[in-house]
């Protein structure tokens, strides 16, 4: 594990561990093992940046579920862009399912808001938000994940699936941006 690391033009620290980030998934896995044995679920991954969150997560999980799929964007650089793309949709039916959104890092609120609207919209019977990353102090956007990994201050963070524009994302530690 590299204590600093630049990526483009920006150094970066460890902010959290890739055991304390084994550790926290497994202890969600744990919890979502005994509250939603019997609902089954769709889990609905949030790319390309929840990808490796939820595969770590979702080799713990121990009951029957389905996985599908989406991809949205919001972000351009270090900030959050003004509207939501939809780059890969849902190609099937949730229509009175039980979804599970699968997110990296919730911080305006403003994906979460929107997904949860547009499967509202189709009527899902049950959505709950697991994220890796909540940043209470960002959210603009009504929303409360219902598995939250680690809350962080409002910090740029990459690494364990975050970005940096497209760079970053396989760091093994999350790294958040050097005080200088």
């Amino acid at each position: 594990m590299d204590k600093v690391i630049t990526v483009f033009d920006k150094e970066f620290e460890v902010y959290i561990t890739e055991a304390e980030i084994a550790d926290r998934v497994k202890e969600i896995a744990s919890q979502m093992n005994k509250e939603l044995r019997d609902t089954n679920p769709v889990f609905l991954p949030i790319l390309n940046g929840s990808f490796f969150f939820a595969s770590d997560l979702l080799r713990d999980i121990d009951f029957t579920y389905e996985l599908s799929f989406v991809k949205i964007s919001s972000y351009e650089g270090l900030q959050s862009g003004p509207e939501l793309k939809m780059l890969i949709g849902l190609d099937e039916s949730l229509a009175n399912r039980n979804i599970i959104i699968v997110e990296d890092i919730v911080d305006s609120g403003k994906t979460i808001f929107e997904l949860k609207k547009q499967l509202k919209e189709i009527h899902v019977s049950d959505i709950k938000v697991a994220t890796l990353v909540l940043k209470p102090a960002s959210l603009t956007y009504p929303v409360t994940p219902d598995y939250v990994g680690f809350e962080a201050a409002d910090e740029f963070l990459i690494g364990y699936g975050l970005d940096f524009d497209k760079k970053g994302r396989h760091f093994k530690d999350i790294y958040k941006i050097k005080a200088h």
